[in-house]
């Protein structure tokens, strides 16, 4: 069965802007900004209901504890492609 190469080219075309688009999502600070959030609110609700004092505060930790280990990882990732 033939196919069409301007079918095929503009399926390929597609799915590259779609596999961009997800690359784009993965590193994107919005992303990690959502991440963080929902993370703080999950920590907020435990710490609540196990009447950790300081809760708001205490939830900051893991919160930003994501935040800081996706901005290091950029740098890992070139030292270990290097270092391979």
């Amino acid at each position: 069965m033939e196919t069409n190469f301007g079918e095929e080219l503009e399926k390929i075309k597609q799915r590259n802007q779609k596999v961009e688009a997800d690359k784009g999502w993965e590193i994107s600070f919005t992303r990690r900004i959502y991440i963080a959030l929902i993370t703080y609110a999950t920590a907020t609700v435990w710490l609540l209901m196990i009447h950790e004092p300081l809760p708001w505060l205490k939830a900051l930790v893991p919160a930003v504890s994501y935040i800081f280990s996706t901005l290091s990882l950029p740098p890992l990732k070139r030292w270990w492609s290097k270092n391979r």
